[in-house]
């Protein structure tokens, strides 16, 4: 269970196959159930505002080996802290990885991409990977165009000739016909 919810009261739904922790009717944790007696799990989700108060801890902890295992401490995120321990001493660096971790609002696919954003950028602040990982989010939700590669650019609307010597065409309705009298034309 995150830490953050130590000390209240939550309440535990077990399912055959999986355990889910409520505050209230909020959804906090979702874990598979854990079928050995005495089996249990670090997460390093679940960790990060002890560690953001205990940064020195971070380093040696299990829920970060566990993470590198899974996958989910990435070599991007090891670049980042590497970067912004560099730049602000280990407890400074360690606190500003903690702070990008706990980027929670956002899909973890964009925060991935925020933190290589900022370290190609050679910044180690969380508000860089914070807004590169909210840019990363909005273009994955709209995509835009697809090929628009042989379409003019957009300033030269209305420009678009087919001849060297070609009027420009305009967006204006085609006029109709001459107007003509009742019985012929005028």
């Amino acid at each position: 269970m995150p830490a953050r919810f130590s000390g209240e009261r939550v309440r535990v739904l077990l399912r055959g196959n999986e355990l889910m922790v409520f505050n209230k009717r909020e959804l906090v944790a979702r874990h598979p159930r854990l079928t050995r007696r005495g089996a249990y799990r670090d997460i390093l989700d679940h960790y990060l505002e002890i560690l953001l108060a205990k940064a020195g801890a971070m380093r040696g902890s299990t829920a970060l080996a566990a993470a590198r295992a899974e996958g989910t401490f990435s070599a991007a995120h090891e670049a980042f802290w590497a970067a912004a321990r560099k730049a602000h001493g280990d407890a400074a660096g360690t606190r500003a990885l903690i702070e990008v971790l706990l980027h929670r609002r956002l899909p973890a696919e964009a925060v991935q991409i925020g933190v290589t954003a900022a370290v190609k950028a050679g910044s180690t602040s969380p508000d860089v990977v914070a807004i590169e990982a909210r840019k990363a989010e909005a273009a994955a939700r709209d995509p835009g165009p697809e090929d628009d590669k042989d379409d003019p650019p957009p300033w030269t609307e209305g420009e678009r000739r087919t001849g060297a010597d070609a009027a420009p065409t305009t967006s204006r309705p085609a006029r109709g016909p001459a107007p003509t009298a009742v019985g012929g034309p005028l």
